[in-house]
């Protein structure tokens, strides 16, 4: 049976060997563009290639689409064929920062229509207090075919602009609560949030060890969180488009999927001086 949100340390040491498993290190600090590569070079899990979050998970930022814009569906397909990824292998991803990262993973999958993908609960800590193993071995990859059936899952600035007199769409802003009022600022050149969004910050997903709340839980706040919006209208965004897949990942968890994603998040949004910006 495939996986399609998390998976547990044992589980995974279970099938570090296993040819229909492909593993993937997604380690990264937004202030630190090598502390990925470097820790992946220093210590990663057996098996495990590594996926940058700034070059493999993104395109090239233009100034203009935001901090961590998606590749295109093409481009994403082709690097996931060059790491060994078909169409019918399990796909895993972990880092160290409670699932945010791996959480892109997670999500731009199964944009591409793969549903057998899950994020480590716990990630890289949870790994070593399981006492499982490590190397600093890089796999070879058996380059492969992955072929995208591309979802209807992302929404665009301009959708936004546009439902903003009606309110049909919800959106739900990952970033901390002081950032999403226009605090303490530190990353975007512009504070505040999209006017009408509602705040979720994504560690408030986990426990302080890093692994998502049950399930029951999860489903009760996001329900608060969005009344009676049907959850098709949700939208998530965050600062770049990372840390809000993570929401996305903890309302999957909690029965409540279908949700969307905006990619270009607030980075791309206040690109455009035209887009109004609220810090109510």
């Amino acid at each position: 049976m495939a996986l399609t949100t998390l998976i547990q340390a044992d589980e995974l040491a279970a099938n570090l060997d296993n040819p229909r498993f492909v593993i993937f290190d997604c380690r990264h600090e937004l202030t630190n563009p090598e502390f990925g590569t470097k820790a992946y070079a220093q210590s990663h899990l057996p098996n495990a290639h590594f996926a940058s979050v700034d070059n493999d998970l993104s395109s090239r930022p233009t100034g203009r689409n935001g901090r961590h814009p998606l590749p295109t569906p093409d481009a994403f397909a082709k690097w996931l064929g060059s790491k060994g990824v078909t169409n019918g292998v399990q796909v895993v991803g972990y880092d160290n920062a409670a699932g945010v990262y791996s959480s892109r993973l997670w999500w731009m999958l199964r944009w591409l229509g793969h549903d057998a993908v899950a994020v480590l609960d716990g990630g890289w800590d949870a790994w070593l207090a399981s006492g499982g193993p490590t190397t600093q071995e890089v796999p070879a990859a058996v380059p492969a075919t992955f072929s995208p059936r591309l979802r209807d899952v992302n929404v665009d600035a301009a959708s936004i602009v546009a439902d903003l007199p009606s309110g049909t769409l919800k959106i739900i802003d990952a970033r901390s609560n002081d950032r999403f009022h226009g605090q303490n600022e530190t990353i975007d050149p512009v504070g505040g949030h999209i006017p009408g969004a509602v705040n979720r910050f994504f560690k408030t997903n986990v426990d302080e060890h890093g692994r998502f709340r049950p399930a029951g839980d999860l489903k009760r706040e996001f329900r608060t969180l969005i009344g009676d919006t049907p959850v098709k209208n949700v939208v998530h965004q965050c600062g770049s488009g990372v840390s809000a897949c993570h929401n996305l990942l903890a309302m999957e968890l909690a029965g409540m999927g279908g949700s969307r994603l905006y990619p270009g998040s607030w980075s791309e949004w206040v690109a455009d001086p035209a887009r109004p910006v609220a810090t109510d």
